[in-house]
């Protein structure tokens, strides 16, 4: 896959939620040749905004740039640190872990430590040790921990990126970095191709593994006019998943275009004709309440922001070990890019008065012996 090498980096910089400067960065240094503005919010969320080419629509793609961690409650007389969760982590993949301990001076390895199983009584084997019961064991005196560590320090898996099998890669944090991936490239290429007709603007967003909190100030502030969030979703091709529950979603299926009361429904008829006519294929997945996403925050924004949610399949979201294919990344930007470049200055977003590729979208007057706004299909 081209341009592996900048999803590698953001993967592996630190950035648990509420301490997303270093992919920030990142994204700021990635696109201070192509954007041409470039503005960073007093949450954090980075806007980087390509202008257009001619009249349209603004669109702006939102993913969040936070990824789950942990983060540092006490240190013991001994030098232990004691610790908190800083979103979804489930403590039954803690043990045992290497992790990184960011501070001050830089990162210090260290492991998660619990008593060996030859010491916990048949009882405790049944049972998951809760987080704050787990310590961090950095390997150095109590006097010098105290000197490095202070309380609030974040914490995260100490793993990174990696190829592996055929096409596939793993890594810690592609929930969403992968999705800052896919909203850069996006203005990469549209700016190779000319520009779309309005303005793309790009929003690697903060935490969003908290409530999506950067989303609200960045479609408040930004006020596109439509958006698309994009994140990760749950594959269920591997064993132990209900598709029945879940849905039907493979790693290497294509992106996922969502459907739901959160996703405008134009935007997601749109995302679908924008697929078909670039030969992507495309996985549909339900969404029937509001949705885990920055989506949640974008379509309620103002006056309310016509939103879709596309995602890519992941395995083992929110352990150390998340996985993908990276074609469904490259699929996805082409997907992207397309429903970009299709976006005109008729386009309309309002659900029951406009059609999902209509030229024209003003409302029709109404009168007496209307004809309905719809067209009855025959079976």
């Amino acid at each position: 896959m081209e341009h592996v090498d900048f999803l590698k980096e953001m993967l592996e910089a630190p950035s648990p939620t509420g301490s997303e400067e270093p992919v920030a960065a990142l994204v700021r240094a990635r696109l201070a040749e192509v954007a041409d503005e470039i503005e960073t919010n007093t949450m954090g969320s980075v806007h980087a905004r390509l202008e257009g080419a001619g009249e349209g629509p603004s669109l702006m793609i939102a993913a969040h740039m936070d990824e789950i961690g942990l983060m540092v409650t006490y240190i013991s007389d001994e030098g232990f640190l004691s610790i908190a969760a800083v979103g979804g982590v489930d403590a039954a993949i803690l043990p045992g872990m290497r992790v990184d301990v960011h501070t001050r001076e830089g990162a210090l390895r260290g492991v998660v430590g619990r008593k060996p199983i030859h010491l916990i009584t048949p009882d405790e084997r049944k049972t998951v040790t809760s987080i704050d019961k787990l310590v961090i064991d950095l390997g150095l005196p109590a006097e010098r921990v105290k000197e490095a560590v202070r309380i609030g320090d974040v914490i995260t898996f100490g793993v990174g990126f990696e190829e592996f099998g055929e096409g596939f890669a793993v890594s810690r944090a592609f929930d969403d970095k992968c999705g800052v991936w896919v909203a850069a490239r996006v203005m990469e290429e549209l700016a190779a191709a000319g520009r779309a007709k309005g303005a793309y603007i790009a929003a690697a967003t903060v935490q969003e593994e908290i409530g999506t909190r950067g989303a609200m100030t960045s479609a408040y502030g930004v006020n596109s006019d439509v958006a698309i969030a994009f994140d990760v979703t749950h594959a269920t091709d591997y064993p132990g998943i209900e598709k029945t529950k879940y849905g039907d979603i493979k790693c290497g299926g294509g992106p996922v275009i969502a459907r739901g009361p959160n996703i405008n429904p134009v935007v997601f008829e749109r995302l679908v004709a924008a697929a078909e006519a670039e030969g992507i294929a495309y996985q549909l997945e339900a969404e029937p309440s509001v949705t885990g996403t920055d989506a949640r925050a974008i379509q309620v924004t103002r006056g309310g922001i016509p939103c879709g949610l596309v995602s890519v399949p992941l395995r083992y979201m929110h352990t150390p070990t998340e996985v993908v294919a990276l074609s469904d990344l490259e699929d996805t930007v082409r997907l992207l890019v397309r429903f970009a470049l299709d976006l005109d200055e008729n386009a309309c977003f309002v659900p029951g008065i406009a059609l999902p590729v209509r030229e024209e979208c003003d409302e029709p007057e109404v009168e007496a012996e209307a004809e309905p706004a719809y067209v009855a299909v025959e079976e």
